[in-house]
């Protein structure tokens, strides 16, 4: 590829954005929820305007499909829409997913979540950056080279757009068994990502695994009075909090036998920069031994995430007889999460305090992801983001798990698999005031171009 075919390709993306940014904007203001409590007409609704944004980009088969979930009901619709490969051209398989977290507490945000609300050089709303950027990074790049004549584009290309990826994909492996040949490709782009930070590109090499699950304790049959039983007897959320405490040590590493700790990252997470990403208070001490990128990435990690306990405006003087918390494990790459689980429920078990009636109820578990260290596929993505960017990538991991790139392993197994993204470390994916900063989602678009034209190109 010539200095003078990235510079093309650099004013396209440049003319064709605003249509994109209009086209974020709109999908942003769907609230396609995919939590079970939402209305799900809403996933639907985003699920059709993707198709209709896939049509219009020229692809000529666009399908809205689904597949069962483990429990028998259907999953939540997906878009898949093909473009057939040029003869002797590789297939490039482009996957984000249209649905997204809930909102939270609407007071915790500036804007309104599903208004897209533009500040500064940021976009904000729900979605933003995880994942409906990265549907526009895929439309974006289509467009450039050439969509819908398609002149330009050298490769066959598939896009899956999911639908529930936000509530742990439950139909995900049922979905690619059942449109295999559909979505059968060489090289499979996950644009569910990050980058370093702003100005400097990145491609994600690992992924934590995820096990997780609920401890329900009881120590009584009824709730008794605290004054009358006191002292004798502890209630269920004194006794919670001390098993949670068993998980870590002094240090703040997970204390649980059995765990897989990774090798350490190359690259070194700036304890400055971590402190301002994630909001962390003046005077609060970081948590665990190492170093901050290999606490994130190579280590396991447990939060409780959920409780179950009377509310403070609904509290009686009365001791709790049962409490229930919701537990969340990430795991290293190299953790096999049966194994994990098996672990995490001893250790349960050993800790039960004051001889506690204690349950561990397995959830979700997802293998983690380590990329090949080298391959024709990550060299093409390098070179089209240092072309894109005008600086390197750098290779990290990501402490979030995303457990269907399991599925795609071993279901097709020949494919190389690039996990990319648009989000940067202030984008707040799954929190409030959620933004992607269109800067950079420019430069994403650019890369994938750069990426399919390179890929085209000969891996």
């Amino acid at each position: 590829m010539t200095s003078d075919t990235t510079a093309a390709l650099r004013a396209r993306v440049a003319e064709l954005f605003p249509a994109l940014q209009a086209d974020l904007e709109a999908l942003v203001r769907i609230p396609s929820v995919s939590a079970a409590a939402f209305d799900q007409a809403h996933v639907a609704a985003s699920a059709a305007a993707t198709e209709q944004l896939l049509r219009d980009a020229g692809l000529p088969d666009v399908q809205i499909l689904s597949a069962p979930r483990p429990d028998g009901t259907a999953g939540a619709p997906a878009v898949v829409a093909r473009r057939p490969a040029p003869e002797g051209a590789p297939t490039v398989l482009l996957y984000a997913h249209h649905d997204v977290q809930p909102p939270g507490d609407p007071a915790t945000w500036d804007t309104d979540p599903f208004e897209p609300t533009q500040v500064g050089e940021r976009l904000f709303g729900r979605g933003a950056a995880d994942d409906k950027a990265g549907i526009v990074a895929h439309l974006g790049a289509l467009r450039a080279l050439g969509l819908p004549e398609g002149a330009d584009l050298p490769v066959g290309v598939t896009v899956f757009l999911e639908g529930e990826e936000e509530s742990g994909s439950p139909s995900f492996r049922a979905f690619l068994e059942a449109h295999r040949d559909l979505l059968a490709a060489d090289v499979i782009v996950v644009a569910d990502s990050g980058n370093w930070k702003i100005g400097v590109p990145a491609l994600t090499t690992s992924l934590r695994g995820l096990v997780d699950g609920e401890i329900e304790l009881r120590v009584l049959e009824h709730a008794v009075h605290s004054g009358q039983f006191g002292g004798a007897v502890l209630d269920a959320v004194t006794l919670m909090s001390r098993l949670v405490a068993t998980f870590h040590d002094e240090a703040g590493d997970v204390a649980i036998g059995g765990l897989v700790t990774a090798s350490e990252p190359e690259v070194d997470y700036d304890e400055a920069a971590l402190r301002a990403d994630s909001s962390l208070l003046d005077g609060a001490a970081l948590a665990g031994t190492g170093t901050v990128s290999g606490r994130l990435w190579a280590k396991p990690a447990l939060s409780v995430i959920g409780m179950d306990v009377t509310s403070v405006a609904a509290a009686s003087n009365t001791l709790a007889p049962s409490c229930t918390a919701k537990i969340s494990l990430r795991l290293a790459p190299g953790q096999d999460p049966v194994a994990a689980d098996e672990a995490l429920a001893a250790h349960v078990a050993k800790h039960a305090p004051f001889g506690a009636q204690v349950t561990w109820r397995t959830g979700e578990q997802g293998k983690a992801f380590l990329a090949p260290g080298d391959s024709a596929a990550m060299r093409a993505a390098r070179a089209a983001f240092t072309e894109a960017w005008g600086t390197a990538p750098v290779d990290v991991g990501m402490g979030g798990s995303i457990p269907f790139i399991a599925d795609l392993l071993e279901v097709f197994p020949e494919a190389a698999i690039l996990v990319t993204g648009v989000e940067d470390p202030d984008s707040r994916a799954h929190g409030a005031n959620e933004s992607v900063h269109l800067g950079e989602l420019q430069k994403v678009v650019l890369a994938e171009a750069l990426l399919l034209t390179k890929v085209g190109e000969g891996l």
